[in-house]
């Protein structure tokens, strides 16, 4: 089957096509680097030519509301517009687990205006909703830093290896389409504050982190399961010793 994956340039998306080649499938590693741009539409129509499945794994280049709504909105439609078009019998996109659950937070109010409008299309499809990735993990401490303190809500988290994420993603691509939302996650859970705490270790970082329940994320009020998914959730593999391990010895 062709599948073209929206954003295979990218840290899943480049996983994702090597996974799907693997399996013999057609994978087309679809980016603006590879003359397909879902802002403009250039290039959209010809790519998904033929194509069983469309995924979507792309991202918008900023964490901001009103841009991150733009991006999502106007790649969403024009993507839409294209497999319908052409026919196409999957199409998939990535979100984040909790998305729904954080109205605070414009990028996660333009994740879920992005799955409203897949929803809404009348095109057979699946949502995968996955946790945060290890490969994020700094980021979230950083962005929680100010001066020497990093501040963090002690509430649940369950991230997942990007290698992970995408495995979920190709086991879903090629299924039947759910019409639903597939939950991924991790096979631990975390203190949030705790968790920041051995990111900085890992590191030899000397910022103090401090457990604080009115801490916000990424401008978010988070609650204790925020961001965990629920019960029946497609548990991965990978822990986090195990993709700490993995990347220090540069695999």
């Amino acid at each position: 089957m062709k599948v073209v994956v929206i954003g295979g340039s990218g840290l899943i998306g480049s996983k994702l096509v090597k996974i799907l080649d693997a399996q013999g499938h057609e994978a087309v590693a679809a980016s603006p680097k590879t003359g397909v741009n879902t802002l403009t539409g250039e290039g959209v129509a010809e790519a998904l030519t033929g194509a069983g499945a469309v995924v979507d794994v792309s991202n918008s280049p900023s964490l901001e509301g009103s841009a991150a709504l733009e991006f999502f909105e106007t790649s969403t439609r024009n993507l839409l517009a294209a497999a319908a078009d052409a026919g196409v019998g999957h199409y998939v996109a990535l979100s984040v687990v909790g998305s729904e659950r954080l109205p605070d937070s414009g990028y996660m109010r333009a994740k879920v205006a992005q799955e409203q409008l897949i929803t809404a299309s009348g095109l057979p499809y699946s949502l995968v909703h996955a946790t945060q990735f290890f490969e994020f993990l700094q980021g979230i401490v950083d962005a929680a830093t100010d001066g020497d303190t990093v501040h963090l809500a002690p509430v649940l988290i369950q991230p997942m290896a990007a290698d992970d994420v995408a495995a979920a993603v190709a086991e879903v691509v090629v299924g039947a389409p759910t019409y639903a939302v597939v939950e991924v996650g991790g096979p631990e859970q975390f203190r949030l504050d705790e968790l920041g705490r051995s990111v900085l270790d890992a590191q030899r970082d000397t910022r103090s982190v401090v457990g604080d329940p009115g801490a916000r994320y990424f401008g978010a009020a988070v609650a204790e399961r925020s961001l965990v998914p629920a019960d029946g959730a497609r548990i991965a593999g990978t822990r986090l010793d195990e993709w700490r391990t993995r990347t220090s010895n540069g695999q």
